[in-house]
């Protein structure tokens, strides 16, 4: 057996037996997330990484299971900056500087355009607020109520952790904790009366961001061609890779 598959063995943490609870929420997190195919809707951006302050307005475009779509809106004319996320790519343009950057579309590129050190499945699950389980399972716990509700402690192969609080009777996520090497994070989503998505705010103060992203006209469900997420560059424009 090759060295590093033994190391990998001897690190990942063994699989623990589901209790009932457990299985039940686990399945409604899955069952809402598959019901989940795209969505639109006006987003206004506020974000805060280090001592750089960012407020965008924008329309967002997602679409299950990895690909997202942003236009920052100018006042006149057409976006200032468009953002895409899409079949194993980033690519970034920005209308003022007419440039380009485009790299492959992982947590470290994303980093660097939107800020959030996610992959574009994990990016696309907190947009939307729903998620199916981590990848590789290894245990899942139902904690008792706090004030912010029942929650799921969830572990995977690789060690990393998370804690998603939800509604027990619907699924619904109302916050969801990320525990990893490379971003800690707290996400509180906020919702209508009918459990509607109105927007989220996000704490990673170990990363020094901090944001909220406040959603308007909000659709889910009513179909978005694939195409709408392919980024033509225009005709003169720089483009370099995403470093």
């Amino acid at each position: 057996m090759p060295l590093a598959l033994v190391a990998a063995c001897a690190t990942a943490p063994p699989r623990e037996p589901l209790g009932d609870d457990a299985r039940r929420a686990l399945t409604l997190l899955a069952e809402r997330y598959a019901e989940f195919t795209d969505m639109r809707a006006l987003a206004d951006v506020a974000l805060r990484k280090g001592g750089e302050r960012q407020r965008l307005r924008g329309v967002l475009l997602v679409r299950a299971p990895s690909s997202v779509r942003f236009e920052a809106l100018s006042p006149f004319g057409p976006p200032l900056m468009v953002v895409t996320v899409h079949e194993g790519q980033v690519t970034a343009y920005d209308a003022i500087q007419n440039e380009a950057h485009v790299g492959p579309a992982d947590a470290e590129t994303i980093s660097k355009v939107l800020g959030l050190p996610l992959d574009p499945e994990d990016l696309v699950s907190v947009l939307v607020g729903r998620m199916a389980g981590p990848r590789d399972l290894r245990s899942a716990e139902l904690a008792a109520p706090d004030a912010a509700g029942p929650s799921l402690n969830l572990v995977n192969g690789a060690g990393g952790r998370q804690r998603v609080w939800l509604d027990l009777g619907t699924g619904l996520i109302l916050q969801r904790q990320i525990f990893g090497s490379r971003f800690n994070a707290l996400i509180k989503y906020r919702r209508g009366g009918s459990g509607a998505l109105a927007g989220l705010d996000l704490d990673a103060a170990m990363s020094y961001i901090t944001g909220s992203i406040t959603y308007q006209n909000l659709v889910e469900g009513e179909g978005i061609d694939p195409e709408r997420f392919t980024l033509t560059i225009p005709k003169g424009a720089k483009t370099q890779p995403i470093r």
